[in-house]
C-alpha cells in the first residue's frame, strides 16, 4: 500500500512522462524481477526449471484462478514455508480492494474490519485494514490530503455502527471544515446517508448538550470524539435540524457541508447506476473516481479526475506489476497480448503477474481500451467477467442488466421514487424459467411508500425486457423463458442482505451488492421481504440490424 501512497505523493510530470513513455522496457524489467524472485518456488519450478527468461514464461505457465491457486495458498497459511508460491516471505494475506489518491482535507469514511488468523499465524484481513493499521498511515504526512474529520481512532474502531456513528458527528461538527466527501464505493454513500436519516436526531442531541451517547463504548473511539464535540453546541443542533426536518433531502450534502466541492468514490462499473441518486443527495457535486486499485496490485490513475463519471478511464502504469490482456469475445480464438499490444476499442480481462506469487491470474475485470498517455494504454472499466443471468439458451451479462434498469428507472423517475438498489437472480423453479429482480424504493419527498403505484412498476418491468436483446426476447416470445418479475422489498432489506454477506467473511468496507445473486441464503433474507410482486402486461418487440 505505501507503495501507491509514496507515487502518489511524489508523482510529478517528469516522472509520469518516463513512466507512460518507456511502457516496453518497464513492463519487460518488471517481469524479469518477478520471475528472478519466484523461479524457484514450488509452484513456478515445474513450468520454468529456474529459468525467467519472458517467452519461457509465456508458453508454459498457465492462465489461473483463484481456485487454481487456492491450495498453494492454503498450505501457506496452514504453515508452509513461502516458497511454495512466493519467492520472498509472506506476512498476510489481503481479501479485497483499497482505494488510494486522497485529494482534499475531508470527512472519508474510512473502516477496518476484524482480523482473522491462519492456522501459521498469518493475518487475513482486508486490504484497507491493513493499510489503516500500517506504519505508513500511521505515520503519515501531515500536508492537506491526508487530513480527515474523523481522529485514526474512528477509523481503527471494529464496530462499523460505532465507527459509522462518530464519522458522521465528527464530520458535521466540523462541517465548514469539510471540503471533500469520500467513501470507497458511491453505493456505500448512499448507506451514509441512509443511516444520517435515522440518526441525525440523536446526533443533533449530542451537539446540542456536549455529550456523546452511551451506546458508543469503544473506549479510544469515545474518547476521541468527545475531544471534538466538545461544550454544548445548541445553535449548531438547531441548525442541523432544521436542514434534516425539510421535507426533501434532496442537495443535502451540499447543504450539511456547504464548503465541500467534489466527492470521491469509485462509481465505474456496477457502481454507475447509483450516480443518478447520488446527485439528488448532493446537488450534481463532482464526483471522482481518482484510481484503479486492487488487493492483487495498482492498476492506474485516472488523469482526469473532474471527467464525468461515464467518461473515466485509468491510465495503466507499467512499474507496479506484469500486464497481459486476454482478448474477451474471440470466438474459439484464446488470444493474450502484453499491454503494449492492446488495440483501441477492444475489451480484455486483465492477467496479473505481481511480486507476491501470483502468475498470469485472472482479475476477472473486462476493460476497454480507451485511448493511449504516451504509450500507456487507458482503460475504462466496463463489467465483470463472470456475472450472468440465464434460464433458457440466452446470456444477460450484468451489464446488459444495468443498462436495462437504468432505462426503467426513468420510468420511475416520473412518479417521485428512486431505486436505491437492486439485485436480481434466474428463477428455475418455474416453468418456463424467469428472471426475478428485487428493487428497493423510496420517495423523492420523503422516506415512506405509502402505496406503490402498480402502473408504474408493470411498465418497469416492460422497459427492463425491452431493453435486453433479441434472444431473449426470442425466448421469451416462444415461452421459452417466462415474464421478467420485480418484487419490491421493504426499506433496509438490502442492508440485510449485506449483513449477511458481511457475517460469511465479505468486507464491509468493500462490499458491492452483486447484480446477479446465487446464494440461496441470500434469496431467502429478499423473500422475506417483498411487499409486492409485479409483471409486464406488454408483447415485447423484436428489432433487427440491417
Amino acid at each position: 500500500m505505501s507503495m501507491w501512497a509514496d507515487l502518489s505523493d511524489k508523482l510529478d510530470e517528469k516522472v509520469l512522462e518516463d513512466l507512460t513513455s518507456n511502457v516496453k522496457q518497464m513492463q519487460d524489467d518488471v517481469l524479469k524481477e518477478i520471475l528472478t524472485l519466484n523461479a524457484n518456488t514450488e509452484y513456478l519450478r515445474p513450468f520454468l526449471h529456474g529459468s525467467s527468461d519472458k517467452e519461457l514464461f509465456k508458453k508454459n505457465v498457465p492462465v489461473t484462478t483463484y481456485d487454481d491457486v487456492k491450495l498453494f495458498i492454503d498450505r501457506v497459511a496452514n504453515g508452509e514455508p513461502f516458497d511454495v508460491i512466493s519467492g520472498k516471505p509472506v506476512t498476510g494475506f489481503s481479501l479485497r480492494h483499497f482505494d488510494g489518491l486522497e485529494h482534499g482535507k475531508g470527512m472519508v469514511f474510512n473502516f477496518c474490519v476484524p482480523e482473522q488468523t491462519t492456522p501459521s499465524g498469518l493475518p487475513v484481513s482486508a486490504a484497507t485494514t491493513l493499510f489503516f493499521k500500517s506504519d505508513y498511515f500511521k505515520n503519515r504526512p501531515s500536508y492537506w490530503h491526508w487530513s480527515f474529520t474523523s481522529p485514526d481512532e474512528v477509523i481503527l474502531c471494529l464496530d462499523n455502527k460505532q465507527s459509522l456513528y462518530c464519522h458522521l458527528l465528527c464530520g458535521i461538527v466540523l462541517r465548514d471544515e469539510v471540503v471533500k466527501v469520500g467513501t470507497a464505493f458511491v453505493s456505500t454513500l448512499l448507506r451514509v446517508i441512509t443511516f444520517l436519516e435515522k440518526h441525525w436526531k440523536e446526533i443533533c442531541t449530542n451537539i446540542r448538550y456536549g455529550h456523546l451517547s452511551e451506546w458508543i463504548t469503544d473506549i479510544s473511539c469515545r474518547d476521541s470524539v468527545s475531544k471534538i464535540l466538545g461544550e454544548p453546541n445548541p445553535e449548531l443542533a438547531d441548525l442541523i435540524e432544521n436542514e434534516c426536518n425539510q421535507k426533501s433531502w434532496e442537495g443535502i450534502i451540499q447543504r450539511l457541508w456547504p464548503k465541500t466541492k467534489f466527492i470521491e468514490s469509485i462509481a465505474t462499473g456496477q457502481m454507475a447506476q447509483h450516480i443518478p441518486t447520488l446527485e439528488f443527495y448532493s446537488n450534481k457535486l463532482p464526483l471522482i473516481s481518482s484510481s484503479y486499485v486492487s488487493s492483487e496490485t495498482m492498476f492506474g490513475i485516472n488523469m482526469n479526475p473532474l471527467c464525468k463519471p461515464q467518461d473515466v478511464s485509468y491510465t495503466f502504469m507499467p512499474h507496479f506489476s506484469y500486464f497481459e490482456f486476454l482478448l474477451v469475445d474471440a470466438g474459439d480464438e484464446f488470444e493474450i497480448v502484453d499491454l503494449v499490444d492492446v488495440k483501441l476499442g477492444c475489451h480484455y480481462e486483465t492477467l496479473v503477474t505481481n511480486h507476491s506469487g501470483l502468475h498470469r491470474y485472472k482479475m476477472g475485470d473486462i476493460v476497454q481500451v480507451t485511448g493511449f498517455y504516451n504509450n500507456a494504454p487507458q482503460f475504462r472499466f466496463a463489467r465483470r467477467g463472470n456475472l450472468v443471468l440465464s434460464v433458457h439458451m440466452e446470456i444477460t451479462t450484468d451489464q446488459a442488466l444495468l443498462n436495462a434498469v437504468t432505462h426503467a428507472k426513468m420510468v420511475l423517475e416520473s412518479s417521485n421514487l428512486m431505486l436505491m438498489d437492486f439485485t436480481g437472480y434466474a428463477d428455475i423453479s418455474t416453468t418456463p424459467g424467469h428472471y426475478v429482480l428485487y428493487w428497493e424504493l423510496k420517495g423523492k419527498y420523503s422516506n415512506d411508500i405509502a402505496k406503490i403505484d402498480d402502473k408504474v412498476l408493470v411498465e418497469c418491468c416492460y422497459v427492463v425486457e425491452e431493453s435486453l436483446d433479441n434472444f431473449y426476447k426470442e425466448y421469451r416470445k416462444n415461452g421459452s423463458i417466462g415474464a421478467l418479475e420485480i418484487r419490491v422489498v421493504q426499506q433496509g432489506t438490502f442492508d440485510s442482505l449485506m449483513e449477511f454477506f458481511i457475517s460469511q467473511g465479505a468486507s464491509s468496507t468493500q462490499y458491492k451488492t452483486p447484480i446477479c445473486i446465487k446464494s440461496t441464503e441470500a434469496i431467502a433474507i429478499l423473500e422475506r421481504k417483498v411487499r409486492a410482486r409485479f409483471f409486464t402486461d406488454k408483447s415485447l418487440s423484436l428489432k433487427f440490424s440491417s
